[in-house]
């Protein structure tokens, strides 16, 4: 896989360093790790809200297969099979979104994000380690997952879909007239579609090339900025609830992410995965205040909200150089990176999974476990 750091002259030596002491700080420093050990079992706290989310959950297992430490990885799952798994009701077959961490759920509805990540997480554990024993039989909890994905609702009084069915498009959450546009991973899906369930294949795939078609729908033709949720055309979906939606804020930083991914693991940038990069690095080198300071509408003018997470945001902005050659504005956005330390305070955990992600990918550390 391509090596971007080494191609602005960062050496494999300084970069295993770096990604080592990135693990210790999440997972083993007593002063700034949000993972918890409990034994058999651990979590991700999301160290901000003080709880445990899917998203972070999934994250940490992703983060775990990458790095080849299964006992942490099992630990992560099996607390997730046990606190946030539903077993019955119009969620069943999904994972709770937020948790106590004493395993209390805070809210019984799902986010597709977290099934995303759990989904492709397990296959690669699959391919990695072997099936064990349920729930460690891995490719079968996978392709359960997607099944639910798709099929709920089909059948009376078994709640909703995690994927519209007419577009293909994932939703913000089961069931919901609008979509987000950093859920869309047409990567994974394509890869899904090779190992899920026979009869699910040709929906992810049809799923893989929704979301290619969506995703320039959504993000500025100018900037390149997504907004958090976007409406099946494309455009930002306004909410009285919450306004911010339609701006370009923590959830739709990871956009930049897995375009970066995405050219990555496709091997070569198709020509909007390149586009799309140079347009959110020559919008952000313009603009540094909406990289630290200011939110912004998709269209750059500013929303009348500090950024909360602007370590996530710069090392999202250095990983989509992955859909990139080498350039002078790659090179200013991950020197930056590079130089940045990972945040120690209570908003660390959201920024410090975007940046490891981050970190991984441009490192070449980002794999497909086949």
């Amino acid at each position: 896989m391509r090596n971007v750091l080494k191609e602005y002259g960062y050496t494999d030596e300084a970069v295993a360093k770096k990604i080592a002491d990135t693990w210790r700080q999440i997972f083993e420093d007593e002063s700034t790790k949000f993972f918890h050990d409990f034994g058999d079992t651990g979590c991700m706290e999301d160290t901000g809200n003080i709880d445990a989310r899917s998203e972070g959950m999934s994250y940490g297992m992703m983060m775990a297969v990458q790095m080849n430490r299964k006992d942490i990885f099992d630990k992560l799952w099996l607390w997730s099979m046990t606190h946030m798994y539903q077993k019955n009701g119009p969620f069943k077959g999904y994972f709770a979104w937020s948790c106590q961490l004493d395993g209390k759920k805070n809210s019984e509805g799902p986010a597709p994000d977290g099934e995303e990540y759990f989904a492709m997480a397990l296959f690669f554990a699959s391919h990695l380690w072997g099936d064990g024993e349920p729930p460690l039989d891995y490719s079968h909890q996978a392709k359960e997952i997607i099944r639910a994905m798709i099929h709920k609702g089909q059948e009376p009084d078994t709640g909703a879909p995690m994927f519209n069915n007419d577009n293909k498009l994932i939703l913000f959450v089961p069931g919901s007239p609008f979509s987000d546009p950093s859920y869309h991973l047409p990567h994974f899906y394509e890869l899904i579609a090779e190992w899920c369930y026979p009869q699910d294949e040709a929906f992810m795939f049809a799923a893989a090339k929704a979301s290619r078609e969506y995703l320039p729908t959504a993000c500025h033709p100018i900037t390149g900025l997504a907004p958090d949720y976007g409406n099946f055309d494309g455009t930002p979906t306004v909410l009285e609830r919450r306004p911010i939606a339609q701006a370009h804020y923590s959830d739709s930083y990871r956009v930049a992410l897995n375009v970066g991914l995405d050219s990555l693991w496709a091997g070569e940038a198709n020509d909007w995965n390149k586009e799309e990069a140079e347009k959110l690095q020559r919008f952000y080198l313009s603009r540094p205040d909406a990289m630290t300071e200011t939110a912004v509408y998709i269209d750059g003018t500013p929303y009348p909200e500090e950024i909360m997470h602007p370590l996530g945001l710069l090392a999202t902005a250095a990983a989509v150089s992955a859909a990139r050659p080498v350039n002078e504005e790659s090179e200013k956005l991950i020197r930056a990176f590079m130089d940045a330390e990972m945040r120690t305070d209570k908003r660390r955990y959201y920024d410090n999974c975007l940046y490891f992600f981050s970190l991984l990918a441009l490192a070449g550390k980002y794999k497909i476990i086949d």
